[in-house]
């Protein structure tokens, strides 16, 4: 599948920059791009109310450029059972050509791993860890290595010796052996005598009834196989099960899909392992390796309303960004290639997707429409803000009469049912839109709300200015403005924190009795000029 183009407002995102998002996706998505709306910050109850109103769902939230396991393409993670033999195992990694397998239990939780050199070195082991291994092997398991039949099965514990008839048969302790055998019925009465515990019989051979019947007295396990005396001798020891010689989860590198890609590479370095498990709340979901990370591609993001570092999604060194439009200064991104930039003196980042829309020769659908609308009407306070152009109100227009519109409305309705901070928690007023800048080495941040009614400022400015003091005492900035603008375009109130408030009051006090309203255009220029 074609890699997704993340399509992103900036933080603490308003309704030009939600409502962006989506329209400019929509677009590219149109254009046959997999592009995705997201949001780097909560959606607030302007847009939300405008999104409700339009029926449709906000954008997804990152919180990051980074890119975890889940976004990049990784391996099937080949399998056996923790009861399966080291042969099932063997001829799975075969068939797979592979070097690696997962062990799971029933309920497909991963417990350990085994590897082909685990596989093969386990006959070159010391006969004493053999012995120990086969102690606790299955007749069943024994069957299905050799691909042979229980004739009989006993319950004489194994001792995990493999014996051969040879003169030395009758010296020998058999208590507990297994026996390799041919159909020389003699030897095998003369082994259960000795005390065996389980007789491989080959060739399909199958005993006479006396030698059954001595057996089950006995106890003891009959399997025949269609495999000779030296085969039997090879596999039997892939009779063992891939649980007895497989690397257990807990002392086993292993990954979830969250984790981000930086980390794993970071704890890859530490081993060298040709792959490592992803495993998902106990359950193993593919397995990845090196090449993987070294082949994976950054996120790509094409940037809305916003075209500076500190408003941008975090990270956003490790992402790429191939496309910005925006309607605000240059700011301070870098990118490693040529991109498309598109920026203009306009009052609405949605003003000039609409023009692209036009450009492309596509008609935007109704609810794009819509919001294109809402977001113009939103950034430029119902086209009364001097950040409005004759762009605006002509896109605005043509929109109008090409969906049936009446804006005028829309922006009442909307004004109506959002513009207001009563009953609001503060925390939700001083974040609900806020833009950070770097003025001349200063940090400045400034919030803004848009509300009717100036009354409300005044009976919440003392105890308001104390909490942005608290609060900036952990963020830091030089001064934290707040701006609450009259919806109508009609002025704004000022409060503000910060070690140059006092320096700069007087400038904020002429920007109360100038009736700044537009931060970008009139109150961010205005602090610059002061702090330059």
């Amino acid at each position: 599948m074609e890699q997704p183009i993340y399509v992103i407002g900036h933080k603490n995102p308003d309704t030009d920059s939600i409502c962006g998002a989506i329209s400019l996706a929509t677009l590219k998505q149109l254009q046959g791009i997999n592009a995705i709306p997201a949001r780097i910050g909560h959606v607030n109850p302007e847009t939300a109310y405008i999104l409700n109103k339009v029926g449709v769902e906000p954008p997804i939230h990152i919180s990051t450029a980074k890119s975890t396991l889940s976004e990049i393409e990784i391996d099937e993670a080949y399998t056996v059972n923790e009861g399966d033999t080291l042969r099932a195992g063997w001829d799975a990694l075969i068939d797979h050509n592979a070097k690696t397998l997962y062990v799971i239990d029933e309920e497909q939780n991963y417990k350990g791993l085994v590897t082909l050199g685990d596989i093969s070195k386990i006959q070159m082991q010391d006969l004493n860890i053999t012995k120990e291994l086969l102690k606790e092997t299955s007749a069943e398991n024994f069957r299905r290595a050799l691909k042979g039949k229980i004739l009989l099965e006993g319950n004489i514990p194994l001792s995990g010796e493999v014996r051969i008839a040879d003169k030395k048969m009758m010296e020998r302790d058999l208590q507990g052996a297994i026996m390799v055998l041919n159909d020389h019925e003699d030897s095998m009465i003369k082994s259960m005598a000795k005390g065996c515990a389980m007789i491989l019989i080959a060739e399909n051979f199958v005993p006479n009834d006396y030698i059954i019947e001595m057996a089950k007295q006995m106890g003891v396990t009959l399997i025949n196989t269609p495999y000779n005396l030296m085969k039997i001798i090879q596999m039997v020891y892939r009779a063992i099960p891939v649980s007895a010689i497989m690397t257990p989860a807990n002392k086993m590198v292993q990954f979830n899909r969250n984790e981000y890609l930086e980390d794993v590479e970071r704890e890859m370095l530490k081993t060298r392992h040709s792959s490592y498990p992803v495993v998902q709340q106990g359950k193993l979901i593919g397995s990845v390796a090196r090449y993987h990370l070294l082949k994976s591609a950054k996120k790509q993001f094409v940037l809305v309303d916003h075209n500076e570092r500190k408003q941008t999604i975090n990270d956003i060194e490790q992402g790429e960004i191939i496309e910005i439009v925006d309607h605000h200064r240059i700011g301070d991104i870098e990118t490693d290639r040529p991109i498309v930039f598109r920026n203009m003196i306009v009052g609405s980042s949605n003003t000039i997707i609409a023009l692209m829309y036009d450009e492309a020769g596509i008609k935007m659908p109704e609810h794009v429409a819509k919001l294109v609308s809402y977001a113009m009407i939103s950034d430029t306070m119902n086209f009364n803000s001097p950040t409005c152009t004759p762009i605006d109100r002509m896109v605005a227009k043509r929109i109008e009469e090409e969906y049936h519109l009446n804006l005028n409305e829309m922006a009442q309705d909307l004004f109506k049912n959002t513009a207001t901070i009563k009953g609001k928690e503060f925390d939700s007023i001083l974040n609900n839109d806020t833009k950070e800048y770097i003025l001349n080495g200063h940090r400045v941040a400034v919030s803004q709300v848009f509300i009717f009614d100036f009354d409300v400022v005044d009976e919440i400015k003392d105890d308001f200015v104390k909490y942005m003091a608290k609060q900036n005492k952990g963020r830091h900035n030089d001064l934290h403005l707040m701006v609450f603008t009259n919806v109508e375009g009609k002025g704004s109130r000022f409060l503000y924190t910060g070690k140059l408030s006092s320096m700069l009051s007087g400038a904020i006090q002429e920007f109360e009795r100038l009736g700044y309203v537009s931060r970008k255009k009139q109150i961010v220029p205005g602090l610059a000029k002061e702090l330059n």
